[in-house]
């Protein structure tokens, strides 16, 4: 996967992408030329001024004087396992918790099992599904080459797809169930023609994207994944479509909040006074009022914008870093080229700033901090493998009740060409989106 074109297709292996990749994958590369950060900023008299690394350090650490309860982080889409990890490891030596890679109001926790989060019955196990259900999702849109299997399998099988949230044009025929959560749990109850044919499946396989990866939607998932009585031996069909290059991986290194810590929901409603964004361009920032934001990422673009700090760091091709896609396999990237100007790679700004703020992390090279994260988390060693999950904790999330709110499920990605900073940077992704919006008014 190149810069989230989906967050199935990192790779080239058979099993996750048949060697396919999306055009936007193909097409994105002057996206990383341009708009690019290549120095420090602190912003001065209401605007950004550039100014050199020590600079940049000894405001944060002034800033970092604060309470350890009133620091926090939020992850963005493409930061790697390495820079959360050791972003984790400052906050906590500064005695915070407030660390979240989620969207706000998701249900996604590692207290539920690694199964809870990811992709169980792998990307290629979509070949053996006999009903599909699709939950706050459009992988067309989300994860362009995972669609193209789902496809495959529809014109091979003409196997049933059902299709709660958004009515989109697929590329397949499906039934589209309904736009929420009634209809969820309408088909839990059983009600409706879709659910006397998924109660029939033997390899159901129902897959929630985060535009509704609720904690009450994920625990009626569950329970559509478990409840058959003719589901094969060994068959789990329990899985999340991420969009998110990061997400897998954040939550590997468990980088949520402990208990009683400020989701990405309160940071953003000013719960923390200093809050550092990794990337996390796609988060609404407006309720952030005095916060002092430490924006550490690659483009001018969102996070940039709002950011009192700016700390340039390295893209995906610039830097070796740690990726985990939707499915649970472990991946890494090699360094093509270098940062531009004065950028480095992002684990070694947050090694240099704890320094700074008096709290060294334990780790001067990128193989030491490796070894401490395999030592936490060993299965982020096992490069291109998959740690499978429990289908014990699938049946125990369907145990659970937690009460949600009817709504709409809507698609995270509401652009495919447009959907991270880099894809936002690119001329060729620019005019794409504008092909794609003009085909779509003239088709109305």
């Amino acid at each position: 996967m190149a810069a989230k074109s989906c967050a199935c297709c990192r790779g080239s292996t058979e099993s996750i992408n048949e060697e396919w990749i999306s055009d936007k994958t193909r097409f994105i590369w002057d996206g990383l030329k341009s708009q690019r950060l290549d120095r420090p900023y602190v912003r001065h008299n209401k605007k950004l001024a550039a100014t050199t690394w020590d600079d940049a350090f000894q405001t944060v650490a002034k800033a970092l004087k604060k309470p350890g309860a009133r620091i926090g982080a939020i992850a963005g889409d493409l930061a790697g396992a390495e820079e959360l990890y050791a972003l984790k490891a400052l906050l906590a030596s500064l005695g915070s918790n407030n660390v979240d890679a989620r969207p706000a109001g998701s249900g996604l926790s590692p207290a539920n099992g690694r199964a809870s989060y990811i992709f169980n019955p792998s990307i290629a196990g979509i070949e053996q599904a006999d009903a599909i259900l699709l939950i706050g999702t459009n992988p067309r849109r989300e994860a362009a080459v995972l669609n193209a299997r789902i496809r495959k399998v529809w014109r091979a099988t003409s196997l049933p797809i059902g299709v709660i949230g958004e009515a989109a044009d697929l590329t397949y025929q499906y039934q589209h169930l309904g736009a929420g959560s009634d209809t969820l749990a309408d088909t839990v109850a059983g009600n409706g023609e879709f659910a006397q044919t998924w109660a029939k499946a033997k390899k159901p396989l129902v897959i929630v994207g985060e535009g509704a990866a609720t904690a009450d939607v994920l625990a009626a998932a569950a329970g559509l994944a478990t409840s058959n009585a003719e589901i094969e031996a060994g068959w789990n069909g329990f899985a999340v479509l991420h969009n998110a290059a990061a997400r897998v991986g954040a939550l590997d290194v468990g980088f949520v909040p402990a208990k009683g810590a400020a989701d990405t929901a309160a940071m953003l409603a000013g719960g923390v006074d200093v809050l550092f964004l990794v990337g996390a361009d796609e988060v609404d920032m407006t309720q952030l009022g005095e916060t002092l934001v430490v924006y550490l990422g690659t483009h001018g673009d969102n996070g940039a914008h709002r950011a009192d700090v700016i700390l340039p760091g390295a893209a995906y091709t610039e830097k070796s870093a740690t990726y985990v896609n939707t499915e649970g396999r472990v991946q890494v990237t090699n360094r093509a080229v270098f940062p531009p100007g004065d950028a480095k790679e992002d684990w070694a700004i947050i090694r240099a700033l704890s320094a700074v703020v008096g709290q060294p992390l334990a780790f001067n090279s990128l193989a030491q901090l490796r070894a401490a994260m395999y030592a936490e988390i060993p299965h982020l060693a096992r490069i291109d493998a998959i740690a499978e999950g429990k289908a014990a904790d699938i049946a125990k999330l369907a145990k659970t009740s937690p009460k949600g709110k009817k709504a709409a499920f809507v698609s995270p990605v509401a652009d495919f060409y447009l959907s991270n900073p880099i894809a936002r940077a690119s001329a060729v992704m620019g005019r794409s989106a504008a092909l794609a919006a003009g085909l779509r008014r003239a088709a109305e």
